[in-house]
């Protein structure tokens, strides 16, 4: 490698050492989530409860304190909890009138429109609103993302616990309830789990980071492979290699980090679409 090249792998590290550290350890929690929100065929609902939890925080704004006041966090998470149980409790045991997605599509429109009107009061209300949708991966810290990754790695604990009453609830609703499992607190569980999850990385990606790393990576290991572990490891790869790309074409482009990383996501599975369809053609 010569010398400029080397210069401007320097200057992307200094750059984006921690935004990069972020992206290759908080998504990996949210994949393992992605694919039990694809068999639950509840797409949004991670849209829904981010949206929620932003709405919190701009409630928070709302009520005078600064954007990097701690009360953010915990209102937050207090709103995320109430839509973890929303979403608990409409959760349909037989077949439905009104489909779960249509009411998650509800809140979260309600939330969203909720935010505006409360930001319109606010001086730094457009900025605060894109801060939400695009987050500020360039300004994550070593201490957010230790304190992040310590909480997911509780939040994985858990999981591992309890896989068998989670993955079961996820992937055969039918046999948890036949079963006399308690859904309706493992549901709760599940969602309030998610909820912390989703309040700490709105806070560091966005809302549509936190969408697209979660229904991408999974989606893409959905259309590659059977088994559960298999799908998690594609996942997971898929993450890596569209956060080393976004991060990238952020700094050499000079455009937003989120957005960028959405849109490298975007590409990866366009490509995991087409891929196999030319393969069967030659």
């Amino acid at each position: 490698m010569d010398a400029p090249d080397a210069l401007t792998w320097a200057q992307i590290m200094s750059v984006m050492k921690w935004p990069l550290v972020a992206c290759l350890l908080l998504p990996g929690i949210l994949v393992y989530y992605g694919l039990h929100i694809l068999r639950r065929e509840v797409i949004f609902v991670d849209l829904a409860l981010a949206q929620v939890a932003t709405l919190g925080t701009c409630f928070c704004l709302y009520l005078g304190h600064e954007a990097d006041d701690p009360h953010n966090y915990f209102w937050s998470l207090g709103f995320t909890l109430a839509g973890a149980l929303i979403f608990t409790f409409t959760r349909p045991t037989r077949r439905p009138r009104v489909p779960q997605e249509a009411l998650i599509g509800i809140v979260y429109v309600v939330a969203a429109a909720a935010g505006i009107l409360l930001l319109s009061k606010s001086p730094h209300g457009k900025e605060e609103l894109q801060k939400t949708l695009v987050g500020d991966l360039l300004t994550v810290t070593w201490p957010q993302i230790w304190k992040t990754t310590a909480l997911y790695a509780g939040i994985a604990a858990v999981h591992f616990i309890f896989r068998r009453q989670f993955i079961m609830l996820s992937f055969d609703h039918d046999k948890a309830v036949a079963e006399g499992m308690r859904v309706r607190l493992w549901d709760f569980l599940f969602y309030a789990l998610f909820g912390l999850i989703v309040t700490s990385f709105v806070q560091v990606g966005g809302v549509l980071l936190v969408f697209s790393y979660l229904i991408v990576p999974a989606a893409c290991g959905n259309f590659l492979a059977v088994s559960l572990p298999a799908r998690l490891a594609i996942g997971w790869g898929v993450a890596t290699l569209a956060s080393m790309g976004g991060l990238y074409a952020s700094f050499q482009l000079d455009v937003p980090t989120g957005a960028a990383i959405v849109c490298a996501l975007g590409g990866v599975l366009l490509l995991t679409l087409i891929v196999p369809k030319l393969r069967r053609t030659v």
